[in-house]
């Protein structure tokens, strides 16, 4: 099976229900699948080979979603890039993919002049989704312009012969990288297709289900959003974000939304809402959470507030897309534990020289192994050989994720840190996500976030930036004090800073880089 099967085959069953909802307008599994055929040809006819890579960067929109299963039926690759990046990114991700086709849109065909003009990008044609051909005066002469809505009317709505075969690159999501610039994360449709399969299985999705995105599909958490549903033949309600929080909660009693995909930082925005109580949440069915665990604090409060929904908590990098999730049934029982492998997946943890660690309580790096991990990084060989490695079988790769995890005796999995964030005070080895937990069980305390500073007497310190709720009037001194309730001595932070708030990545994830 290829990926863009998953619509085709939804087409099939159900041409006229709705799959995807953008604003005011609905559109069919049938009209995204005559729209994405109508561009797969056009692509073809227009030079795109099996492989070539095309970018979207857009808005979301069902131009944005068609393109997506487009390019992957004229046989190449998709990147969507997001469409906040900066200039330099932008065109740093164009020439580094060797893109041959732009899809975007009118207002970011403007942002994008400057990059589409430099000279030596491989981009051989731009197609703007909601633009005319007056973009083409102010583009370099060589650099043709074809409207989609041209294309829509110009090009057959046949579907295309196949052109690729499961091992084929479906995608490539850049994620950040260690020098600055971002890495192409190279993912076949074989490794999305595991991916989406897997999950939907342990969410126990039906045609039934209706997901309100809020995700950037740039993003691979928002971007599996669409293809699961797609998959499995539910609805989308596809926004741009979470900044009317209000909004997306009116929107999701409308539309009678069954799943909510959210992140921590989406959490605290909801539990900082009042009158939640004029909201009838009986439809939604599920909740769940990724980026970053969720502290304990706001599960309970995620709880209060949608009684009827599962929350699941899930762990993930997009070298794999899933890894672990917590069946909901256990969340009271271990609110800290990302769970176990997802379906058709292992998660192991291994010591400094590969070897499996099977006690309780042992700290070591988190290995994946299954059909959903990447194939590795664009372009970067070196880096490739330091994620994936030999695994227990002759003709294994498996993934190093580089996070610590450590389990407990029934084998439920803990993220402990990123291993270049744990912090040694004299000698001892310190966890910033259990220190973290710990301040946000505090009260009056929204959100910390935890990093080592240096320290001449015991090398590191422990520092904590922490957002206070709206009433508090907690001090520094309170917060240390206080935290020494759940904390040994070592680990109660040295230095607290109290913050509006925190720097936050586009995926809603703190961003510890920037907190200094």
């Amino acid at each position: 099976m290829l990926l863009h099967e998953f619509l085709e085959r939804s087409s099939e069953r159900f041409p006229d229900k709705t799959a995807l909802v953008c604003g005011d307008k609905r559109y069919s599994f049938g009209e995204i699948e005559e729209a994405a055929n109508r561009l797969a040809n056009a692509l073809i006819d227009l030079g795109l080979l099996r492989g070539d890579r095309a970018a979207i960067f857009a808005q979301p929109s069902v131009e944005a979603v068609a393109s997506i299963f487009a390019v992957l039926k004229a046989g190449g690759s998709f990147i969507v890039i997001n469409p906040q990046v900066k200039l330099n990114k932008l065109e740093y991700i164009l020439r580094d993919c060797g893109a041959k086709v732009l899809v975007t849109d009118s207002l970011l065909s403007k942002t994008a002049r400057p990059v589409l003009n430099t000279d030596g990008l491989p981009l051989r044609v731009v197609v703007p989704a909601d633009g005319s051909r007056s973009l083409q005066r102010h583009l370099r002469p060589k650099l043709p312009v074809i409207p989609y809505s041209s294309i829509l009317k110009d090009y057959p709505s046949k579907r295309p012969a196949r052109r690729s075969i499961d091992l084929d690159l479906a995608g490539l999501i850049y994620t950040s990288g260690s020098t600055g610039f971002p890495k192409g994360v190279m993912l076949t449709h074989l490794n999305m297709i595991s991916a989406a399969r897997s999950i939907i299985e342990y969410l126990e999705n039906t045609s039934d289900d209706i997901i309100l995105n809020l995700l950037p599909l740039s993003f691979d958490y928002g971007l599996y959003q669409v293809l699961m549903a797609f998959g499995f033949g539910g609805t989308v309600i596809q926004g741009s974000s979470f900044s009317y929080p209000y909004q997306a909660l009116e929107l999701m009693v409308k539309e009678k939304v069954t799943g909510f995909p959210i992140v921590p930082a989406m959490a605290a925005m909801i539990l900082r809402m009042r009158n939640l109580d004029r909201f009838n949440f009986q439809s939604l069915r599920y909740i769940t959470n990724t980026a970053q665990a969720l502290p304990s604090s706001h599960i309970r409060g995620l709880q209060k507030i949608f009684p009827l929904a599962r929350i699941y908590s899930m762990y993930g990098l997009t070298e794999c897309k899933r890894a672990t999730y917590l069946p909901p049934e256990e969340l009271s029982l271990r609110p800290t534990s990302v769970g176990k492998a997802i379906p058709n997946t292992e998660a192991y943890i291994v010591d400094e020289r590969g070897n499996r660690i099977a006690e309780a309580g042992r700290i070591g790096e988190l290995v994946v192994r299954g059909s959903h991990v990447m194939k590795g990084y664009w372009n970067l060989p070196e880096e490739t050989s330091r994620a994936l490695r030999p695994g227990p079988l002759p003709w294994d790769r498996v993934l190093y994720t580089g996070d610590l995890f450590k389990m407990d005796e029934e084998g439920f999995l803990y993220f402990v840190a990123r291993k270049d964030e744990m912090i040694k005070v004299s000698g001892f080895l310190v966890s910033p996500k259990e220190i973290e937990n710990a301040l946000t069980e505090i009260p009056g305390v929204r959100e910390a976030a935890v990093m080592g500073v240096e320290d001449r007497i015991t090398g590191q310190a422990v520092k904590a930036f922490v957002v206070l709720k709206g009433a508090s009037k907690l001090k520094p001194d309170d917060i240390r004090r206080l935290s020494a309730r759940y904390l040994e001595s070592y680990t109660v932070p040295k230095q607290v800073e109290i913050r509006k708030s925190l720097p936050k990545n586009i995926h809603g994830k703190i961003s510890k880089k920037d907190l200094s």
